[in-house]
């Protein structure tokens, strides 16, 4: 006869908002809870479930998991991510969105969730599972069978994805939810869909269900086979190069690759997720690789004979769409959780936290370094880059300022943990070619999905998960016009952030890329349409960014100039509320010197003169590409 399980009646959504409440992250000693809060939009697929049980948790005490009001689905699935890098995926936040275009609108923020490996909890609303008053309002009516809802959308870009038709289907189905949340290396958008019925039918649940679990984050140490043959690789190595990427933040394992930089004397390159894992001031510190990179990386990465990959997926980007490491004989020895990441271009695997993993090869190389005519290339390049990056700082620029000069003047005004937020546009180009980081908590730029709109919203979830630091969101017009609207959601929590509008009235990095391509910057710039040509060329449209900004309750400051935008920038860190800093730049420029590729296809046939050309240069850049095997 089995022993008696001590139950408690609840609804699902209530059964779950006490499991989330007590479910904690744990790593080398520290404790914290992994789901804080629940950031939502109520609709008729919520508002009387996960709504009701939310605010009975608020009220009555019984659980711990505050409700945050967003202004967006897909907003609040950016700030979710922004904390959770913040918080180096420990914690995250949960969404709960209404049934149809609710839920579908957090599509885009899973898809950014998943590429970037960055959990967070998903909580769309779906149709009856009875199917009583079917078709529901909202309801996607599929011919191919009844079983099919608009939330089976978020199957691909989610790294689990369940719904629950049965109460007692909740308990096996949270419990894979965590497992997915707080496994480091397969951890990305989890989805959990909620059928309206089920959310608010009731079942008796065991108490056992709702104690207090704590997932333990460890981490894992390379095998011994294949940390000598990466040791071996790298002896070997004449023109060795590292690529820091997030992973190496994300494991805490700044102070490892300082170390072990310095020991071996082995330059280091970073990616956008990986800057400031080296202090840019490093002795080793070359800068950012690949399309966007420095010409200090991109020179020494061309002439690389083994990479060393910490933490990275190694994008497009990263490799110059696989130009930028151009030694014939090049090996990779890569150094990642994952194994995914591990084996990509035929490497030495390495699989491994990226803390225990270096301090690992440290030790398997404590009698190696580099010889001292290649560390000294390795400076000579980068205190080059350095003059270049004051060139651009100050570029002298009229009658509007180059946004260069703009990105100068907080990188010489802010505090070295003042965090710059960006995602998208021109702006990460010149940030990872220019930004001077000290701190790998001070660039938070997300360009695995480079998405639109995620500034404003990210922002948001950075303060978040650090109160005590400053947060400065740089945002330019194409992805504030994108999604603007959690500058209420700031106001709203009393949130202080800094966001810098940098209004050129048009898409700078597409029109750039249009140009270079031989599309002449068609359709990227904020124009009336001309009525003789037809086409988006008249005058400057009198959109009023800095007033928007204002009517969603942000403090507002127009500054004209570099001078004025600095004052603007100390007022702004001064105050105590979230403030909007406006500033024009020139639309064409002038941009950091290039010195790698990105491959974007052009036609191979064209009436267009400009085409041709661009098709003609295409080619010559696709013949140096390869796979590295």
């Amino acid at each position: 006869m089995s022993p008696v399980t001590e139950t408690v009646r609840l609804t699902t959504a209530q059964a779950l908002v006490r499991f989330l409440a007590a479910q904690y992250s744990e790593r080398d000693g520290v404790e914290q809870r992994l789901i804080p809060g629940v950031w939502g939009i109520f609709g008729h697929g919520n508002v009387a479930g996960l709504g009701q049980a939310l605010l009975q948790a608020a009220t009555t005490g019984e659980a711990d998991l505050p409700y945050y009001l967003a202004r967006n689905e897909q907003g609040m699935v950016h700030s979710s991510v922004g904390f959770a890098k913040m918080r180096d995926r420990l914690q995250t936040f949960a969404c709960t969105a209404s049934t149809g275009p609710g839920s579908t609108n957090m599509v885009t923020g899973a898809a950014l969730a998943t590429t970037n490996r960055v959990p967070v909890l998903l909580l769309p609303s779906d149709v009856f599972a009875t199917r009583g008053p079917d078709p529901v309002l909202q309801q996607l009516e599929d011919t191919r069978g009844g079983d099919v809802t608009v939330n089976d959308a978020l199957r691909p870009v989610s790294k689990y994805w369940d719904r629950v038709t049965r109460p007692e289907q909740l308990i096996p189905a949270a419990l894979a939810v965590v497992r997915v949340l707080t496994d480091q290396a397969e951890t990305g958008a989890v989805t959990l869909c909620l059928p309206q019925d089920v959310q608010a039918e009731a079942a008796d649940w065991p108490v056992e269900f709702f104690r207090k679990r704590v997932w333990h984050i460890d981490r894992p140490r390379p095998d011994t086979d294949t940390l000598a043959r990466a040791a071996e690789a790298l002896r070997g190595a004449k023109k060795p190069l590292i690529v820091a990427g997030g992973g190496v933040v994300y494991s805490q394992a700044m102070a490892a690759l300082c170390d072990f930089a310095a020991a071996t004397g082995i330059p280091v390159a970073d990616t956008h997720a990986g800057k400031g894992a080296v202090p840019w001031d490093h002795p080793c510190a070359v800068g950012g690789l690949g399309s966007t990179g420095t010409k200090a990386a991109n020179t020494l990465a061309r002439d690389a004979d083994v990479v060393l990959g910490v933490g990275t997926r190694y994008s497009d980007f990263t490799t110059a769409s696989h130009t930028v490491f151009a030694n014939p004989d090049v090996r990779f020895v890569n150094l990642n959780i994952a194994r995914l990441d591990a084996a990509k271009h035929q490497a030495s695997m390495l699989v491994s936290d990226a803390r225990t993993g270096l301090e690992a090869l440290r030790r398997e190389l404590d009698d190696w370094q580099v010889e001292a005519a290649y560390r000294e290339r390795a400076r000579e390049l980068a205190a080059e880059w350095a003059r270049i990056t004051d060139e651009c700082y100050h570029a002298d620029h009229g009658p509007l300022p180059a946004q260069t000069a703009v990105l100068g003047a907080l990188n010489e005004v802010l505090d070295p943990r003042d965090v710059v937020v960006n995602a998208a546009g021109s702006m990460p180009g010149d940030l990872q070619m220019l930004w001077r980081a000290s701190d790998p908590k001070a660039y938070h730029v997300e360009y695995a999905y480079s998405c639109m709109g995620y500034e404003v919203a990210g922002g948001t979830g950075v303060k978040m998960g650090d109160p005590s630091r400053e947060v400065v969101v740089l945002v330019g017009d194409g992805s504030y016009l994108m999604m603007a609207q959690e500058i209420a959601t700031m106001v709203s929590e009393g949130l202080k952030v800094i966001i810098v509008v940098v209004q050129n009235h048009g898409f700078a990095s597409i029109g750039s890329l249009s140009d270079d391509l031989g599309s002449q910057r068609f359709g990227t710039r904020y124009r009336y349409r001309d009525a003789k040509s037809g086409l988006l060329d008249g005058g400057i449209l009198p959109v009023d960014l800095a007033a928007n900004a204002a009517s969603l309750g942000a403090d507002v400051i127009r500054a004209e100039g570099i001078t004025e935008f600095r004052d603007a920038i100390a007022r702004a860190r001064a105050a105590d509320t979230t403030t909007v800093v406006h500033i024009e730049t020139d639309l064409y420029g002038p941009n950091p010197p290039g010195s790698a590729w990105w491959d974007v296809p052009v036609s191979q046939v064209a009436d267009l003169d400009s085409t041709r050309e661009a098709a003609a240069t295409y080619a010559e850049h696709k013949a140096r590409q390869r796979h590295y095997l």
